[in-house]
């Protein structure tokens, strides 16, 4: 054995089991629990404050967006949980806190959007001192709303980068997001059984009580979901220490270090362009999902807010078809490429339903928007996984999650305003609503550009060299 291989009771042994399946179930609770979280928030709130309240979309949209334009500070999050370890961890603590954060703000959101409503004209959208003051406050809780999703998630990516290996990466991948759907499905149900008193006629005061019921319901069990997915789960099966030649050092690689590793490859602007554009062509149809259901097929509150459990089962079956049979077979590359594609057709078969307004073939479409979104998402996420250097584990899912989050953040500006345009310049809402389904595919298309100049290989060698780089300068 060499002398850099000798045993450190502080360090981690190559002794560390490998996660088993019940533990990645487990540890999908944590994403179990932030699907119920966006279903309050994409799949409630929009519906709300557009078609309740009559909130302008594209306000709406920035606002909900906002706790995906603070994603830059996945960076930093990443970086301090590879660096800094809080109450002797150096991801667990992180996803608790983080946990805790978005909890509360969620709550206090709704209690804002509440003020901001009795500030406004009814049914007519007024700027006032008053609405700009509560407009302001409700954005700011939706930004710190959006930095807990950054330090909680954050650092519950970069543990799963510490606990799997390349061969089962794609199988610890299936499992966790699998639960992220699981998350959807329960999320709409339990949202549709606490709203189904609601009716188009029900009053403010009614509405009131059923939203603020339900924003206490869920933050409190997706609190207790963080809590029991995490514990325990670093402290047995992380390689952190092991893998990494710089943890524990007092000159572990600090945030600019990080960054010139980060930026080594021209790999790494590529996936995350890939990233971009892919997450953009995903999710813009998230604001404007549940609206389009009530204005285009006449569905009530309760039934729109249920939608998402048909979008749910469709990713959810894709998830685990392409974590342990798609991916394994045709590489994730290809199955990501196989995604694109799935995708932009089903965004097409969306856009044809809204002709027939017929709630059935809107729900058919849903399902097989979903099973491509499974195919996607699964192989893109494994590919990321794959292209994070372990010494720098959090800073390169900082980066990868800031790619995601801001194009989700962007996805929904696009969405919204989208759809106020093609209201303003198209004759019916039908096509309004089909403008945001085609460019939708358009998107998908062109991230498959970008996907074919991705190459792991050249990523894993000029990260490598980079690294040796850094500590070759810090020891000098």
């Amino acid at each position: 054995m060499a002398s850099g291989e000798i045993f450190n009771p502080e360090r981690k042994s190559l002794s560390v089991p490998r996660v088993n399946l019940p533990t990645m179930f487990r540890l999908g609770l944590f994403q179990m629990g932030l699907s119920m979280m966006s279903i309050l928030t994409l799949g409630v709130l929009n519906r709300v404050m557009i078609q309740e309240i009559a909130i302008p979309a594209t306000l709406v949209s920035v606002v909900l967006a906002l706790p995906l334009f603070v994603a830059p500070s996945r960076i930093w999050f990443g970086q301090i949980s590879d660096a800094k370890p809080l109450w002797g961890s150096h991801r667990t603590a992180y996803v608790w806190v983080g946990a805790a954060i978005f909890a509360i703000a969620a709550f206090l959101a709704v209690q804002v959007m509440w003020q901001l409503n009795a500030a406004s004209s009814v049914g007519n959208w007024v700027w006032t001192t008053q609405t700009i003051g509560w407009t302001a406050l409700l954005s700011l809780v939706f930004a710190v709303y959006g930095l807990g999703i950054c330090l909680s998630s954050t650092a519950f990516a970069a543990l799963l980068v510490d606990i799997s290996e390349e061969d089962n990466r794609s199988r610890v991948v299936g499992v966790v997001w699998s639960m992220l759907m699981v998350g959807i499905i329960i999320g709409a149900i339990l949202s549709s059984s606490l709203l189904k008193q609601l009716t188009p006629e029900a009053t403010v005061a009614t509405l009131q009580a059923s939203v603020n019921r339900l924003f206490i319901i869920v933050p409190v069990i997706v609190l207790a979901l963080a809590f029991i997915a995490t514990l325990r789960v670093e402290k047995k099966y992380s390689q952190y220490l092991s893998r990494s030649t710089v943890v524990n050092r007092e000159d572990s690689i600090t945030l600019g270090n990080a960054w010139k590793i980060l930026t080594a490859s021209r790999q790494t602007g590529l996936f995350f362009t890939f990233l971009l554009v892919m997450t953009i062509s995903l999710f813009m149809q998230d604001p404007i999902l549940e609206p389009y259901a009530g204005q285009v097929f006449k569905m009530p509150l309760a039934e729109s807010t249920k939608l998402n459990a048909f979008y749910g089962i469709g990713i959810l079956i894709g998830y685990v078809v392409t974590g342990f049979l798609v991916v394994p077979l045709l590489g994730k590359r290809r199955t990501a490429r196989l995604g694109c594609i799935l995708v932009a057709f089903a965004a097409g078969l969306l856009a044809i339903s809204g002709f027939s307004a017929n709630p059935g073939f809107l729900k058919f479409g849903l399902v097989l928007f979903g099973l491509a979104a499974g195919f996607l998402t699964t192989a893109a996420i494994s590919l990321m996984l794959d292209l994070t250097a372990a010494e720098a584990a959090g800073t390169f899912i900082g980066a990868w999650g800031l790619a995601q989050s801001i194009s989700r953040g962007l996805a929904v500006v696009i969405g919204g305003t989208l759809l106020d345009l093609g209201r303003n310049l198209l004759p019916n809402l039908v096509l309004a609503y089909g403008l945001v389904f085609a460019l939708e595919a358009v998107g998908m298309v062109l991230s498959i550009w970008f996907l074919n100049r991705v190459n792991v290989a050249e990523f894993q060698t000029n990260t490598k060299l980079a690294i040796a780089s850094v500590l070759e300068s810090d020891l000098d």
